[in-house]
């Protein structure tokens, strides 16, 4: 007999999300910054995906090499009967390749910032998927997040993290986030992380700054998404997209040029930039092994593992909760 399979259902984190109050905090920094999740409504989600399958673009390309390799001894240290909970999940695609490997999952917990493209890869997820109960959150995984009652029914949690997200935030932050991981996936849960650790200038600078310009429509898109929730009156016109590789700090700095002096308003609020000011819209850090193994240390975690490429420009690592008393 065919099962038929209904839409998997949306939950919603009820706490709402406080942009306004983030977004005039970073414009009074020096430089001024825009949160990194203003990419990611329905059209920023589209436009990633398509950066993602740029010749230029190494990283995806790069991890989804090691998945594809690696993805079945992965699932062999996750374990049966997991509860996979992927952060910023965007299409999925990765997780496809992990979900082939793993042994009876219990179910799948994509989370993602944007409805729209949540409710479209869960669709097809479940619709893929029949055996694995498949449980969409739409929250702002950078707070703290509580996960759907499906999630009780595995006998393990796994947290997904790939595409080195985790470089998107400063080191405190990330720490931060990987705390809330920890706590997540409890004493016998685990997190699967990929990492960046490129430092090739070169190769960087290709990779934010593809011929195409799929990643200045993707940076200038975080305007377009200002104006619409905010009601700012930003025009990206008036804005030119630029990443650079800071060596010192290892990360890729991505902004938005101003190209005259001008004035912004945000709900009342005036905003003055001057011509030739950066709006730093996100930092995507370029780990080495020594960064990781802190990070880690100071969010109670354990790198037990590590896959990578053959370049050795970035590794997939498997992390456990670190025991308490040598924490």
């Amino acid at each position: 007999m065919e099962l038929k399979k209904t839409n998997p259902e949306i939950h919603r984190d009820p706490r709402p999300l406080a942009l306004l109050d983030e977004v005039l905090g970073g414009l009074s920094r020096q430089p001024k910054r825009l949160p990194t999740k203003l990419f990611y409504d329905e059209r920023g989600s589209q436009l990633f995906d398509q950066i993602t399958q740029l010749p230029e673009y190494y990283p995806t390309r790069t991890e989804t090499g090691i998945l594809n390799e690696y993805a079945g001894e992965m699932a062999d240290r996750i374990g049966p009967r997991c509860c996979l909970v992927e952060l910023g999940s965007g299409s999925s695609t990765k997780t496809r390749i992990l979900l082939d490997q793993l042994h009876d999952v219990a179910c799948y917990v994509p989370v993602d910032i944007s409805q729209e493209y949540l409710e479209t890869a869960a669709r097809a997820l479940s619709d893929d998927y029949p055996d694995v109960s498949v449980a969409p959150l739409c929250a702002d995984f950078t707070k703290s997040i509580s996960l759907p009652g499906e999630a009780d029914s595995g006998d393990r949690v796994a947290v997904f993290f790939p595409g080195s997200t985790i470089g998107n935030f400063l080191p405190g932050e990330a720490v931060q986030l990987l705390r809330r991981v920890r706590d997540l996936i409890g004493e016998e849960g685990c997190l699967i992380l990929g990492a960046d650790t490129c430092q090739d200038d070169a190769l960087l600078h290709h990779a934010y700054n593809d011929s195409a310009g799929v990643t200045a429509e993707f940076n200038l898109n975080a305007l377009h998404v200002l104006n619409r929730e905010l009601g700012a009156d930003f025009d990206p016109e008036k804005f030119e997209h630029r990443a650079v590789f800071n060596p010192g700090l290892r990360r890729v700095e991505m902004r938005l040029i101003s190209g005259e002096d001008q004035q912004i308003q945000i709900n009342g609020d005036k905003i003055s930039i001057a011509e030739g000011e950066p709006l730093v819209t996100e930092y995507s850090h370029k780990f080495l092994p020594a960064d990781l193994e802190r990070m880690a240390g100071e969010a109670g975690l354990h790198i037990d593992h590590v896959w990578r490429d053959e370049d050795r420009i970035y590794g997939v690592h498997f992390l456990t909760p670190m025991d308490e008393s040598k924490a």
